[in-house]
């Protein structure tokens, strides 16, 4: 289906890997081709979203980028931009296909859906590797420089300029040939994770392996669900990997900025949601994917009836995990210290249906991809507090992009 679909220049292709999950709607989603395209920077963004899907009152998919950041705070962006993508874009799909484990269904105007099924069967599926890559990949930072600005960002700290923030590095290659379709699927087998997607907008590609969900709006209710706190697996040793899944529950590095951030989150929602309506569902619930455990709680609360769907992004957005708190001043700091623009890493993926129930993922984990310039980039961190170690941190984050590595044999 999705090398079907990549001969279009514009599509969203979202996946849960079978993860059974009481909050997902859909096993495979796809949107593919274009009836319209909304393209945009940071100004009137979320208005014009608005706009389109009280005009059109379809289904919509794209991205939020985190530099939408500068619409809705008094903040701006000085770093370059090697990948390229828009800070907003979302498009009414040509085509809107759902896979379940036993069925597909298929929607678009007028079209022959049997042809488009045959089509989609008949296509090679391809390489089932991704590609080996004969470039260099480099880091942004070298692991003293790394260190440094950690150890900076703990004086921010003990001088109350902020509690916690996320810090992340640029992992990158110039002169890059690969195969986006292959490299998504080489990313999917090694770290199959539930909020996975692959996007594509004209030459700029997005193959994300999240497991993370930063929002999601069915009818009146909302759930967020940050990711604090991250230990390796040990898939070799089974009492050593329960070892380290009791390591993290009982963290207390962990945990704390855990509970930052949903405290974060429970004042986004409480914004936009009804008195009394936001709750925490799970506190420090301890969940395993193929490579790391993951600290996660859920977060949840009731729209009002006076506001739109966008008003709930606009009240959270970006996400506390990817920030830190307070998070306008921590975003003022990820500028100062980060050394490129983030786009659409530690935004959201997604989509939204005709009725203006949304799900949306955080953009980590993940590849982005030029393929005019052949830059290929990915980013790591981590959410910093004083308690945080710099040399532990800096493990982290090359723990975080290992996965990415193994695919390019790298």
């Amino acid at each position: 289906m999705l090398n079907w679909a990549n001969r279009f220049s514009i599509l969203c292709f979202l996946d849960n890997q079978q993860y059974q999950d009481r909050h997902h709607s859909y096993e495979c989603l796809l949107g593919a081709g274009e009836l319209q395209r909304l393209e945009l920077n940071a100004g009137v963004a979320f208005d014009q979203l608005q706009e389109l899907h009280a005009e059109k009152k379809d289904w919509l998919f794209g991205h939020f980028s985190y530099d939408l950041k500068n619409e809705l705070f008094p903040l701006s962006s000085s770093h370059p931009d090697p990948i390229g993508f828009p800070d907003l874009c979302f498009f009414v799909p040509e085509f809107v296909i759902q896979l379940g484990h036993d069925e597909i269904s298929i929607g678009s105007t007028g079209n022959d859906h049997a042809k488009i099924f045959e089509q989609i069967m008949s296509t090679d599926a391809g390489a089932p590797v991704g590609s080996k890559g004969s470039f260099t990949i480099q880091q942004r930072f070298s692991k003293e420089e790394y260190i440094d600005i950690i150890e900076q960002l703990k004086q921010h700290i003990l001088r109350g300029d902020c509690y916690e923030i996320n810090f992340c590095q640029q992992f990158y290659a110039e002169k890059a040939t690969i195969s986006p379709v292959a490299t998504y699927r080489a990313l999917s087998e090694l770290s199959p994770n539930p909020f996975a997607a692959y996007y594509r907008c004209d030459d700029r590609y997005l193959m994300c392996a999240s497991p993370e969900r930063y929002l999601r709006k069915e009818g009146k209710k909302l759930w967020s669900q940050p990711i604090k706190g991250t230990m390796p697996r040990d898939r070799d040793d089974q009492l050593n990997d329960i070892h380290h899944k009791e390591q993290l529950f009982n963290s207390a590095k962990d945990r704390s900025e855990n509970v930052m951030v949903v405290d974060l989150v429970r004042n986004d929602l409480a914004m936009v949601c009804e008195e009394g309506t936001v709750q925490v569902d799970e506190l420090f619930g301890i969940y395993s994917f193929p490579q790391v455990h993951q600290m996660i709680s859920t977060v949840s609360g009731m729209l009002r009836n006076d506001l739109n769907w966008v008003d709930a992004i606009r009240a959270t957005f970006p996400m506390g995990s990817m920030t830190g708190a307070p998070k306008r001043r921590v975003m003022e700091l990820i500028e100062r210290y980060e050394a490129i623009k983030r786009g659409v890493f530690s935004g959201a993926v997604g989509y939204i249906t005709p009725e203006g129930n949304f799900d949306l993922n955080v953009v980590i984990r993940s590849i982005f991809y030029n393929a005019s310039t052949q830059y290929i980039s990915w980013l790591a961190g981590g959410g910093i507090t004083f308690y945080s170690d710099p040399e532990l941190e800096y493990e982290e984050s090359l723990l975080k992009a290992a996965a990415i590595r193994k695919i390019f044999g790298q």
